[in-house]
């Protein structure tokens, strides 16, 4: 069953936020860096910008530990958006809603605008294929200027949906795994095959970002 009235949205919003940052206080939470100025807690403090992606599935790590209103996070204009909308704003993130498949054009339009901060991607979502990263992150990079930090996270005790990208909710005290590579620039110049490299780059570090993190938590 689809939730649409608003009030019962903002009502799941507010449950959900609370949820996160219940189960999100229990986490185990470790981390390594190819690069330690990719870092968000260290970028934020040097001011430095980055596009952050993680794939759809693992979004509950960043959104309990990196909700600062300077990272703002891309939402899908999918109807089911809106309640991950509520939830994220509550969480403290700035949000834009677009995706590569809808209101995509306006919402790079609003991230090139909101270069104060930090730019969050799922960049298999809305619709997967799961950990497949579409063209339009490479082409978001390009046009404004930002690098691409894509993040491999995993959980080692957690529940899995039966949807498209098995989306993981952690159970209370799961250990958490974050491995980031370095970060992935795109040419402002870049034409179809740039772009295309790009996209593959950045899919093949966090793929494999991915397995390390899975492989690294099962042994914490």
């Amino acid at each position: 069953m689809k939730i649409q009235h608003p009030l019962l949205i903002q009502a799941v919003g507010c449950v959900g936020s609370q949820l996160i940052r219940g189960l999100g206080r229990t986490w185990d939470f470790h981390f390594r860096y190819e690069d330690p100025a990719v870092d968000p807690e260290v970028a934020r403090r040097a001011g430095q910008r980055y596009i952050y992606a993680f794939f759809h599935e693992v979004m509950l790590f960043p959104a309990y530990y990196w909700n600062w209103p300077s990272m703002n996070i891309l939402i899908s204009d999918h109807r089911d958006g809106e309640m991950i909308t509520q939830v994220v704003k509550r969480l403290g993130f700035g949000v834009v809603r677009g995706s590569s498949t809808r209101g995509g054009a306006r919402a790079l339009r609003e991230m090139t605008g909101k270069l104060e901060g930090n730019l969050c991607v799922t960049p298999d979502g809305p619709r997967g294929p799961r950990r497949h990263v579409h063209q339009g992150i490479a082409y978001l990079a390009s046009r404004t200027g930002l690098p691409v930090v894509g993040t491999g996270l995993a959980f080692k005790d957690a529940w899995r949906a039966k949807s498209w990208d098995r989306f993981c909710v952690p159970k209370p005290g799961s250990k958490a795994a974050a491995v980031t590579p370095a970060p992935v620039f795109i040419p402002p110049d870049a034409d179809r095959e740039a772009l295309e490299a790009g996209r593959l780059e950045i899919e093949r570090r966090m793929q494999s970002a991915m397995i390390e993190a899975e492989e690294w938590v099962e042994k914490l």
